[in-house]
């Protein structure tokens, strides 16, 4: 499974952005995704995750009431819908695959991963 992940850019603080993830191949209906960031100096994170039938989704604490996860299996896309956008939410955004169905937060689950797209919110 390939993915591309897209949508990132400069946005002011209190803005929004929709992040967008095609999947390369059909099977993705199966995998549960999950959308990490990683910030420079600092672990990369799971900030949100859906199961594969988008019945069950998580979020970080951190992003909780402003990230929205979600899919479309006919399209082989996930996306993140971000609002309210704050400074410390500036990072790479990277959309991943996981082996298992369930949803899961775990990085440990997913083996597949895109090539990251950089969010970079200014105050």
């Amino acid at each position: 499974v390939q993915l591309q992940a897209s949508g990132g850019g400069l946005v002011q603080a209190g803005g929004s952005l929709r992040l967008s993830c095609a999947a390369s191949r059909r099977t993705f209906s199966n995998n549960a995704m999950g959308w990490f960031r990683q910030a420079p100096g600092k672990e990369r994170e799971c900030v949100a995750a859906i199961n594969w039938s988008s019945s069950s989704t998580a979020y970080a604490d951190s992003v909780k009431g402003r990230f929205t996860i979600s899919r479309d299996n006919a399209k082989n896309t996930v996306y993140l819908q971000m609002n309210s956008l704050k400074p410390e939410d500036t990072a790479v955004y990277y959309c991943a695959a996981a082996r298992i169905s369930a949803m899961t937060m775990h990085p440990q689950f997913y083996n597949y991963w895109g090539q990251g797209t950089q969010v970079t919110v200014s105050s």
